[in-house]
């Protein structure tokens, strides 16, 4: 449950537009009641209403067009509210604390990925209903998770220099530092794993499910209804991830999927995960190609017209076809200060650096060969491309890649058992169905 500001900006902007919801099950219309006792803390039935409205709010911003029951939605809930309750507890036993220039700093920087400043945003707030003090202590407890998470988690996690080269040297690496995936998952815990009757409950219910999905029932909403997994409520959405940033019991599977296709279900320790291939989107850590480039600009200017201009750097391009030197040529009358005493020489560069003008001559033109005159925004230009390459990552860039992808696989990992591991050891009375 890392903070992010991206996951915030939903939050908030759902809650914005929450009204009151008008009917509410009874037992919900005492919103100072205490829902749940969890170790030394409470959770209020306020909360639990509050949380109900901005889930209710954001299903319908996304479009969803069947919300699943109440008691469904408000059960999820109710375990998300216990769960985030003992790590704030955690925190408080270790001293983490979220101090108000940090708060401050975070609402700020916040503000301004909207655009804003801090006096604006808060008047934005004020204007939609919305208290910043209340806004301020959402974005605190976000912060106070995700530190705590941290710091009880990467202890944990252990990588030598043996698990780097182990997974840099694995076939499946260039494809796991190439491609992104979006993978739904749906976590089915087996209560008893010694009875045969918890799981033969569990694999039923697993058969149905998967029944339900490649028959194509939406994964959102049985994702919401069943799973015991920390992102229920995102309808088991993992979001964007390389395959190796992926719990490593699927991570190899998925790379196999088509979008859309739903593997057996996987078992393991923690129960049965159901996952299917959302989407899938294309290379983004790809070879680079880079062009080594120099050229010669002549620009119009008050005393210098645009026919004379292009006179001169037709004139220009003449003498190097003759058989003069575009270096000597460039440092004498370039007008680009920049290149003009390196020979007109760009280096090794990507065309995504060059204006489009400049970008389609390179790219079309042969090496070693000059260019024909050509004009951009900035005046008149030949070139010659002296060489063209793919360049690969660094090896240490590499490393550096695997070790960060291995830590963050380890970490989901680690995380999702930290929080399995406190939720069982705690003392939690649910009084909701007492009253």
């Amino acid at each position: 449950m890392a903070c992010s500001f991206r996951s915030i900006s939903v939050k908030v902007l759902a809650s914005v537009a929450v009204l009151i919801v008008a009917d509410v099950h009874a037992v919900l219309e005492e919103v100072d009641a205490i829902a749940a006792i969890v170790d030394d803390d409470v959770v209020l039935v306020s909360e639990l209403l509050s949380r109900y409205e901005l889930f209710v709010a954001q299903a319908k911003q996304t479009g969803a067009t069947e919300i699943p029951p109440r008691e469904t939605v408000l059960n999820q809930l109710m375990e998300r509210l216990i769960v985030e309750s003992l790590q704030i507890q955690e925190a408080e036993r270790r001293g983490i604390i979220i101090d108000d220039e940090t708060l401050t700093e975070a609402v700020t920087t916040f503000a301004g990925q909207n655009g804003m400043d801090l006096d604006g945003f808060q008047q934005s707030l004020a204007e939609e209903g919305v208290s910043y003090r209340s806004f301020r202590e959402d974005i605190r407890r976000e912060m106070l998770l995700s530190r705590v998470q941290r710091d009880m988690v990467n202890r944990q996690i252990y990588i030598t220099e043996q698990d780097v080269a182990d997974l840099r040297g694995s076939p499946f690496f260039k494809e796991w530092v190439s491609d992104q995936y979006r993978v739904g998952h749906i976590l089915l815990r087996i209560e008893d794993p010694l009875s045969n009757v918890a799981v033969r409950a569990a694999n039923d219910m697993a058969v149905d499910i998967l029944g339900k999905l490649r028959i194509g029932e939406e994964f959102g909403k049985l994702a919401i209804a069943h799973s015991a997994g920390s992102t229920a409520l995102e309808g088991g959405d993992l979001g964007w991830r390389r395959a190796a940033e992926l719990p490593s019991l699927f991570s190899e599977t998925v790379i196999e999927l088509e979008i859309g296709e739903t593997p057996d279900p996987i078992t393991n320790s923690l129960g049965i995960h159901i996952i299917q291939l959302l989407d899938k989107r294309g290379a983004s850590m790809q070879k680079e190609l880079r062009t080594q480039v120099r050229h010669i600009l002549v620009q119009p200017s008050e005393i210098k017209s645009e026919q004379l201009a292009r006179s001169e750097i037709d004139r220009v391009r003449e003498r190097i076809i003759a058989g003069e030197d575009f270096a000597e040529l460039a440092r004498e009358v370039s007008d680009d200060a920049g290149t003009a005493l390196a020979g007109g020489d760009l280096g090794w560069r990507d065309s995504g650096d060059f204006v489009g003008e400049f970008r389609g001559v390179m790219d079309a033109i042969p090496e070693n060969e000059i260019s024909e005159v050509f004009r951009s925004q900035f005046g008149w230009h030949i070139l010659e491309v002296l060489g063209r390459r793919e360049e690969d990552m660094s090896q240490e860039s590499l490393d550096d890649m695997a070790l960060q992808i291995l830590h963050t696989r380890r970490y989901d990992e680690k995380l999702e058992e930290w929080l399995k591991q406190i939720r069982d050891e705690a003392y939690v009375q649910i009084r909701l169905n007492e009253d």
